[in-house]
């Protein structure tokens, strides 16, 4: 195990987070904005520390305000406001409960009121309200079904936001004709306002008919009712909004790349948007670290190699992982035995699928370590067990919250 690799790309990646945490993004643009009579509206992964850089600023001009954050991403109480944790990746009864008391907060505004609307991944989770007749029930089965088929986030959002009484622009209709300014934390890749966190104060750029093909390409399984609440379309224009995205994935591979060329790297931005299955991208990223040790192209040795991006996993087997961990495994197959190289993958908010790890590193070693506990990582790998192949060989990425998202950084770094 070539620990002074893994210790430098630790660091870069403990750097690049630190770079895009949301504290001074928000305050810097909050210096920039006249706000009076505010009521302070934050959702997602990196509500709390959004909010509680808002309120450091703002200060008695927030006049009320509400959180709604991930199990476990509250750093405790702020002043004047109300703290809720839910569910993600899947709204629970928290996620209801939480959203209903964000509707009354704004309820009764006039154009004098600003609503001061902090948004992060994570979002489309944490804040729904499910339309007319659907049940909570159904729009977890759905949002399982869509998580699972390898669907895209903005395949996954067309639907979520046709089935919403908050998302595609519709909480932003329901506070009119209060202004909302929304300071943005971008975990989508094209950076597309209606598709972060669902849009709920954009106008939506998806149509039912969009929302009916996502289901149909993935075959779906939806009760009748759900048909029914479809077919009214979201807004396609909205006069009380403006928008703000204060951080997002470009700024933290621009940062990693800083970073190790400091420790010494010849560094380069490979992407910021890969977008495919998880595991193709870690076939893809191990080929690319072989070609580094093994014929010093595209860059010279040492170097380090960024990529950024949202892969998705469509999930067959049984196992437990994240899309972070499928990446890493996959690529330590394609690396297996080679020396001087390791493949970092982790998402910059801390937490990869329904685990506690936010992705994996691995290297040239990482397969014989798990044939040597008698397992066979092609196997795991296929039955999307990507946790307990990394946690045998002791390659799990262990952050805990970060306290923002703005999805995943994926490293190759060749001594």
């Amino acid at each position: 195990m070539n620990q002074s690799l893994r210790q430098d790309a630790l660091t870069i990646v403990e750097e690049s987070i630190q770079h895009v945490l949301p504290d001074n993004a928000v305050k810097q643009k909050l210096k920039e904005l006249n706000l009076s009579r505010v009521v302070l509206v934050a959702i997602g992964k990196a509500a709390w520390r959004m909010a509680k850089a808002a309120k450091e600023m703002l200060g008695e001009k927030v006049e009320k305000g509400i959180v709604i954050t991930k199990y476990k991403h509250s750093e405790g109480e702020i002043e004047g406001l109300e703290i809720y944790e839910a569910g993600h990746p899947i709204p629970d009864e928290n996620t209801i409960k939480a959203t209903e008391r964000a509707i009354e907060i704004v309820q009764g505004l006039s154009e004098e009121d600003t609503v001061l609307f902090l948004v992060s991944g994570g979002g489309s989770s944490l804040f729904e309200k499910p339309k007319g007749s659907l049940t909570l029930k159904q729009l977890q089965s759905i949002t399982d079904q869509l998580l699972k088929s390898g669907a895209n986030i903005e395949e996954i959002n067309a639907v979520r936001k046709h089935l919403s009484e908050v998302k595609g622009g519709r909480f932003a209709q329901r506070v009119f004709p209060a202004r909302v300014v929304c300071l943005i934390l971008s975990d989508v890749l094209s950076n597309r306002l209606d598709v972060i966190a669902s849009g709920p104060a954009h106008p939506d750029f998806s149509t039912v008919e969009d929302a009916l093909n996502v289901l149909k390409k993935y075959s779906i399984r939806v009760d009748e009712n759900v048909l029914k609440e479809l077919k009214d379309e979201t807004p396609k224009s909205l006069s009380n909004v403006e928008s703000y995205i204060v951080a997002d994935l470009k700024l933290a591979c621009e940062k990693a790349v800083k970073v190790a060329e400091r420790l010494g790297y010849n560094s380069a931005i490979l992407t910021t948007s890969l977008d495919c299955e998880a595991k193709e991208a870690g076939f893809f990223v191990g080929s690319i670290a072989r070609e580094l040790v093994d014929h010093d192209r595209p860059l010279k040795k040492p170097c380090a190699l960024v990529l950024g991006g949202e892969t998705v996993v469509h999930v067959k087997g049984k196992g437990k992982g994240g899309r972070n961990q499928e990446l890493a495994l996959a690529a330590a197959l394609k690396i297996s035995g080679l020396n001087d190289v390791v493949v970092c993958s982790v998402g910059t908010d801390g937490t990869d699928g329904p685990t506690d790890a936010a992705g994996g590193i691995v290297d040239g070693k990482t397969v014989q370590r798990i044939r040597n506990s008698g397992l066979d990582p092609e196997e795991l790998l296929e039955n999307n067990d990507s946790y307990n192949a990394l946690k045998i060989s002791n390659d799990l990425l262990i952050t805990g919250p970060t306290g923002t998202n703005v999805n995943d950084l994926i490293l190759i770094l060749a001594g």
